[in-house]
């Protein structure tokens, strides 16, 4: 199965958002774009090891494209703001795309364009936009946050 790496600043509200989307088979958070191996909730947020909080998605190419993936990434957070999405400040909280593939890089700087076309001349769309690295699996109490949360209310 393919699959795409996005961070959108806090993991939980971006894998709640993507398991909501048609094609794709699974999501898991975790962290990556930065130095270290296995970096643990805590130093990423403690802004050691350059690390982003990013979703890992699976995705069947037969009912969804990355091209709607990218979509989905730029409706669900605000890409102009840097090193924050909201309340959360930090470098973890970027935005940045993780391509696999030569193909992805080409689709999420087109993606990436577009949007910028959208916005005023005074902004920009400030999402990083790298070479996949090595992603660590978040802690299993982060995986599944909100859906593990809204039980029972």
């Amino acid at each position: 199965m393919p699959e795409a790496i996005f961070a959108a600043g806090c993991f939980w509200g971006v894998e709640d958002m993507f398991r909501q989307h048609p094609g794709v088979t699974n999501v898991e958070v975790g962290y990556t774009g930065g130095s270290g191996e296995n970096p643990t909730y805590e130093e990423v947020c403690g802004g050691t090891t350059g690390h982003a909080e990013a979703v890992r998605i699976e995705f069947d190419e037969t009912r969804t494209t990355y091209s709607a993936l990218l979509e989905t990434f730029f409706r669900i957070h605000d890409p102009r703001q840097v090193n924050r999405q909201g309340p959360d400040i930090g470098t973890q909280y970027r935005s940045a795309i993780f391509t696999c593939s030569d193909d992805q890089r080409q689709a999420a700087h087109s993606a990436k364009d577009a949007v910028n076309e959208m916005l005023e001349s005074s902004e920009t769309v400030a999402t990083e936009i790298l070479p996949a690295s090595s992603f660590w699996r978040g802690e299993e109490y982060h995986q599944q946050y909100f859906a593990k949360h809204r039980r029972g209310h």
